[in-house]
């Protein structure tokens, strides 16, 4: 949620934001700066109209001390029209108040000065590359075609039992499935993370505090005699974690990993885009998440973002970072870089990870404060993000990559531990 005080006295950067993200309604900047003015004018003539109150109660006290009750009376008769009154402005700035609540929900969050303008994914900036490239002395398969071949997923099952984009992983698959979520913690949790498990499900008030309400109802899942929804994300209920509650100031950074099953209902684009691992609608991912001071927080992003190149660099993946542009980088993010692995069977780039800072956007959103000691005040955090990683198109690339003639798949040396075997073929 945006800070009210920019509404007042930037409201440019806000319309910028909605042009350049290409979401919401630049009209809605003037409406909402409107019943602004109008919440407060209302809720200081309720300020005002309370201490009237407050002063005529006295002054019926003292007349009716005194015995002079009939000027008692005429403080008795305006006490009892200002309590009606009172009554009306207090249903009135409440009602002002609501709308502009849902106004704000529906602004996004302006972008930091250095992300690139831009209006589609074509205008992302490629700002790092490393790995190279395997080369082969035949003609790579799919991942698609391999996993089939080894019997390590089963996309027609899973379809069976429960819809297109939930595979059943099998022998190896599932053992490298689970490897890998070992592996990718254990990093988090070497480079300073604390291990979380999360709910799967979450309320209303959980997916509107991270912005997946009510921007992204349509990826989501929910199940509605429950009022739950699946979660899309591990980052939804762990930022929520904290949701209105004051944070011990020596308690920042707050660092947290968590894994989880992820439930999209996204349908993407079609062909080669989404088949096998690359779209699904149930997949699993470990996430990182960070509650900072506000000062720190873009230091906070670079280091989340080493982070989550790490596995990256570990597993001889090649891969290139991502700047994303205005309006390829979200509703709630002030700042995104996307990871993508190249893909040796597909000849083309695959997303395995987002990094973003959200400012303090989520955290009014969610009431996240802590205390600061030297302002005397309490303020609300900085939320961060980031995938590290997401287990599907990471699969894809690394049996795409360290195939062999023949089709056998050999590992890179960091995860025989973690799976048990060297080799799938």
């Amino acid at each position: 949620m945006l800070d009210l005080q920019v509404l007042r006295d930037s409201p440019d950067r806000i319309r910028s934001a909605i042009k350049t993200k290409g979401m919401g309604d630049v009209a809605d900047v003037d409406t909402a700066r409107a019943l602004d003015v109008q919440h407060r004018k209302l809720l200081t003539e309720l300020q005002q109209a309370q201490a009237r109150s407050n002063t005529l109660s006295k002054k019926i006290g003292e007349k009716m001390r005194s015995g002079e009750r009939e000027e008692a009376q005429q403080y008795i008769d305006e006490s009892g029209e200002l309590k009606e009154r009172i009554q009306e402005l207090e249903a009135e700035v409440k009602d002002k108040a609501d709308t502009l609540n849902r106004l704000l929900l529906d602004l996004p969050n302006p972008p930091h000065e250095s992300v690139p303008v831009g209006a589609s994914p074509e205008e992302n900036e490629v700002v790092y590359e490393e790995g190279d490239k395997p080369t082969f002395s035949f003609e790579a398969k799919p991942h698609w075609d391999l996993l089939e071949q080894h019997n390590l997923v089963d996309f027609e099952r899973g379809a069976k039992v429960t819809g297109a984009g939930f595979p059943f992983y099998t022998g190896k698959g599932a053992r490298l499935q689970r490897g890998l979520i070992h592996f990718f913690l254990d990093l988090a949790r070497d480079r300073g993370y604390r291990e979380i498990q999360p709910p799967l499900f979450v309320n209303e008030a959980s997916a509107t505090g991270t912005g997946q309400l009510p921007d992204k109802e349509d990826i989501m899942y929910e199940i509605s005699r429950d009022g739950l929804f699946p979660i899309p994300t591990s980052e939804v209920p762990v930022t929520n974690f904290f949701r209105n509650e004051i944070l011990p100031e020596e308690g920042l950074p707050a660092k947290y990993c968590a894994y989880s099953p992820c439930f999209r209902r996204e349908a993407g684009s079609h062909g080669k885009d989404v088949r096998g691992l690359n779209r699904l609608h149930q997949f699993d991912k470990v996430e990182l998440v960070q509650f900072v001071k506000p000062e720190q927080s873009y230091d906070t992003l670079e280091a989340m973002r080493q982070d989550a190149e790490h596995p990256l660099k570990l597993l001889g993946l090649p891969y290139r970072r991502l700047l994303m542009c205005t309006g390829d980088m979200g509703f709630t993010q002030s700042k995104k870089y996307d990871l993508e692995v190249w893909s040796a069977g597909q000849k083309r780039w695959l997303e395995v990870s987002s990094i973003s800072n959200f400012e303090a956007f989520q955290a009014r959103r969610t009431q996240i404060r802590f205390h600061d000691s030297e302002r005397g005040e309490n303020r609300h955090v900085h939320t961060l993000n980031g995938s590290a990683l997401a287990l599907p198109r990471v699969i894809a690339a690394l049996i795409e990559n360290n195939q062999q003639e023949g089709g056998s798949i050999e590992l890179p040396s960091i995860l025989h531990e973690y799976t048990g075997f060297k080799v799938i073929g």
